[in-house]
């Protein structure tokens, strides 16, 4: 059990307990792994399954099968193989914090939680302490810490005495007793790693800034203002206000908006972890199924058009044919989308397949069955809608009557339903039987995630586009040898039929990318919609880069944090006043 206030370094001694864990431990040894235990409700999720469902949103791999028809993320739970280190005990809701400690106390796994005091001492109140925990207090830093710290970060300020520095002064003034006795607000506020962090960045590397202003007790009466004072100057610092030309900067009251909306995202999540593939669910539910729809419709509309037209389509024709596709599709990849992750709350997590034809182990065969069934439904109804528009718009064209339209819509729906229900039902369960695995638990930052499930989807991609494409267009001239004189003359056509398959694996690839992959939400949101609302940059992942160059962010494996809780909480509020 690890107690100290805000600031005192709890999260960090975490993470270098982690580390040393990981380098003396034994093979038979639990693994250690970090847990933000503020997200978990124990009066709806016992410790186990909540665990369980943290290791597979954060780490995909151990969603595979494991031992006994199980998950890998249970298995290792079960076994104890997993040893929790649970962080922000105190995040935890008021209401909560009893039931918490009850369960953790139940539980038979070693585990490290932290927490604020006053929280902690609450919760023992109202039930029991954590049983058998050794407990740890962090103490605040003193005067000398300060010393042997502070003057070694600072630059000198007296040309006859080399040894002189900017904090020098303030220190000293710190050691003079008061005229009440108190503590200066000050010295309160630098006893914690933070606010000396904090102080350092602001005032020991800016010639401009000078901290004996920190003493100004007019200006700062409480250490609260002082704390305030920093945070607000935190990012004015590692932003510089006038960025040269070409140097990269980026704006300072962009990126202090930028962040601002981070931090909110993060606060409604009620997670510290900013991970790429899930900056998407900042939007409300129908926004994000909306959006996905129609940029998924309007590419797959506009990929169609100019492949029509490159066959050499009437203009009028490939521009309505764009038209009836795009709205058909993305009507479609939404409602799936929709059903896949919105209704199920699920995230779009990084792929935690690779693809592979030989070599392979049985322990996702499984998928294929599902899959098949999924694709087939999902492409037979695409299928019937454009067959049947488009059975009416070549009735409308020859100026045919109702009931002629109404037939040649009908058959032409009956004959693109089989060919699209059996293109996507086998393109579905081929990727299915392909799959195997892939570990990316051990990932070492958020690029190297992106970069990998990038490669992932693009392999998919090589086998979906010309799986699909070649079933459609193959499927279209069987479809109708088979159905002719059963629905009337149907008259081959070999060009439309490459035509059509051309475009059906073009469109059906990006729709599969853009909605039901990672990836493809990244580009579609995170590339394109939160930049262009003014959300977010348009160069997303460099901005996250150089936030963690400059201190903003830390990286914890595949996901990005704020340095620390406080400096979050104040840009999401900052935020929500702006």
């Amino acid at each position: 059990m690890v107690l100290g206030r805000s600031g005192s370094g709890k999260t960090i001694l975490t993470l270098r307990f982690v580390l040393d864990h990981l380098k003396s431990r034994t093979p038979a040894e639990p693994v250690p792994v970090i847990f933000s235990i503020g997200a978990w409700d124990p009066t709806v999720v016992t410790l186990r399954d909540w665990l369980t469902e943290r290791l597979t949103r954060d780490h995909p791999g151990t969603a595979a099968r494991g031992p006994g028809r199980v998950s890998l993320a249970a298995a290792l739970v079960d076994s104890g193989r997993v040893l929790p280190v649970l962080d922000g005990f105190d995040e935890v809701a008021d209401g909560l914090r009893r039931p918490a400690l009850e369960a953790l106390n139940a539980t038979t796994l070693p585990l490290v939680l932290t927490s604020r005091p006053a929280e902690y001492a609450a919760a023992v109140e109202e039930t029991d302490v954590l049983t058998s925990a050794a407990p740890i207090e962090l103490t605040d830093l003193t005067l000398d810490d300060l010393d042997h710290y502070l003057p070694r970060t600072t630059r000198k300020t007296d040309r006859a005495d080399p040894a002189a520095g900017a904090w020098d002064s303030v220190l000293k003034k710190l050691r003079e007793p008061s005229p009440d006795g108190t503590a200066a607000p000050l010295a309160t506020v630098l006893s914690t790693p933070l606010m000396v962090a904090l102080a350092r960045t602001v005032y020991s590397d800016t010639p401009d800034r000078d901290p004996a202003s920190l003493l100004d007790t007019e200006r700062f009466p409480t250490a609260q203002r002082l704390e305030a004072h920093l945070l607000d100057d935190f990012l004015p610092t590692v932003y510089p206000p006038r960025p040269r030309p070409g140097s990269g900067d980026w704006d300072p009251d962009r990126a202090r908006r930028w962040l601002g909306y981070l931090a909110h995202h993060l606060t409604e999540l009620k997670t510290p972890d900013l991970a790429w593939w899930r900056l998407g669910n900042g939007l409300r539910d129908s926004t994000r199924t909306l959006v996905t729809a129609l940029l998924t419709g309007l590419v797959i509309g506009l990929v169609d058009g100019v492949v029509a037209a490159a066959f050499g389509s009437p203009l009028v024709g490939s521009l309505l044919d764009g038209t009836v596709v795009g709205l058909l599709s993305g009507f479609l990849f939404g409602l799936v989308h929709w059903l896949t992750y919105t209704v199920t709350g699920k995230d779009v997590a990084p792929s935690a397949v690779r693809l592979r034809i030989r070599g392979r182990t049985g322990a996702t065969t499984w998928t294929a069955g599902p899959r098949l069934l999924i694709g087939t439904l999902g492409g037979a109804l695409f299928g019937f809608a454009y067959g049947f528009a488009v059975g009416l718009i070549r009735a409308y064209a020859g100026q045919d009557g109702l009931s002629s339209a109404l037939h040649l819509g009908f058959v032409d729906a009956i004959v693109f339903g089989l060919v699209f229900g059996g293109g996507a039902g086998l393109t579905f369960c081929l990727l299915g039987l392909l799959e195997t695995p892939l570990d990316i638990v051990s990932a070492v930052s958020p690029r190297s995630v992106l970069n990998a499930d990038r490669a992932t989807v693009i392999t998919q991609l090589a086998v979906w586009a010309p799986a699909f494409g070649l079933t459609v267009g193959l499927g279209a001239g069987l479809v109708v040898h088979l159905l002719q004189g059963y629905l009337g003359l149907l008259p081959p056509d070999t060009t439309a039929d490459l035509m059509l398959g051309t475009i059906s694996g073009l469109g059906g690839a990006l729709g599969y990318t853009l909605t039901l992959t990672a990836w493809g939400q990244w580009c579609l949101l995170s590339r394109l919609w939160l930049p262009l609302t003014g959300r977010l940059p348009w160069a997303v992942a460099a901005f996250l880069d150089d936030a963690y160059r400059r201190g903003v962010l830390r990286q914890a494996g595949a996901v990005y944090q704020f340095r620390h809780a406080r400096l979050q909480s104040h840009l999401a509020e900052a935020h929500r006043r702006g």
